[in-house]
């Protein structure tokens, strides 16, 4: 007898990212009354970065999908439980007010609405009870320069000023004029609450 096993290799970044690419063209169909299911989370599996990780469970957060974890909690570093322990990111996949996810609003390197699992969509943006959740994901294999500019996130306003929190960190930021710019690592998603409007 022959046995064929297939292994989905679910916890490889090749993988992770052809996910994320399909998953953002269905983000319409997720609300309250129906989930989308990206597949259970892979951080602490695999040879996945910090950054990868950051990655993969932010934005996996972000589009309201299932946060199943599939490791063992046991061999977890710190730095990965603080990953799956980030209170803004569980607030905004567990809102009780907006069950929206959120969706990209710009593409980046590839034109937007453009199909690819190697650099899938790079700007992300969503409401929530506590504010607008924005992410910059840098697909590519160096640092870069990112911007989030207010004129191009459709939940806030251009000239807008705004208290703002680095997710990741926990860090609040101040009031922040009409954009926000972050270096990205390779791999590594910049996250930030923007909160209530500053005067």
């Amino acid at each position: 007898m022959i046995q064929c096993v297939i292994k989905a290799e679910t916890d490889q970044w090749s993988r992770i990212l052809q996910i994320l690419n399909v998953n953002s063209f269905l983000l319409d169909y997720t609300d309250f009354w129906g989930r989308n299911d990206p597949d259970m989370l892979e951080v602490g599996n695999g040879n996945l970065t910090l950054e990868q990780e950051h990655s993969h469970f932010g934005l996996w957060a972000m589009m309201k999908g299932p946060l199943l974890m599939g490791t063992d909690l046991t061999k977890l570093s710190k730095e990965q439980i603080a990953v799956l322990q980030n209170k803004h990111l569980l607030a905004y996949n567990q809102d009780p007010v907006v069950g929206q996810p959120a969706k990209p609003y710009k593409w980046g390197i590839n034109p937007d609405w453009t199909f690819n699992s190697t650099y899938p969509a790079m700007y992300w943006s969503g409401a929530s009870n506590n504010g607008t959740m924005v992410a910059l994901f840098n697909p590519t294999n160096s640092t870069m320069k990112m911007t989030a500019d207010y004129a191009e996130i459709p939940q806030l306003e251009s000239r807008g000023c705004y208290d703002v929190t680095d997710v990741w960190s926990g860090k609040n930021l101040g009031c922040k004029e009409k954009k926000v710019e972050a270096k990205v690592m390779a791999h590594d998603t910049a996250i930030f609450l923007f909160g209530k409007e500053c005067k």
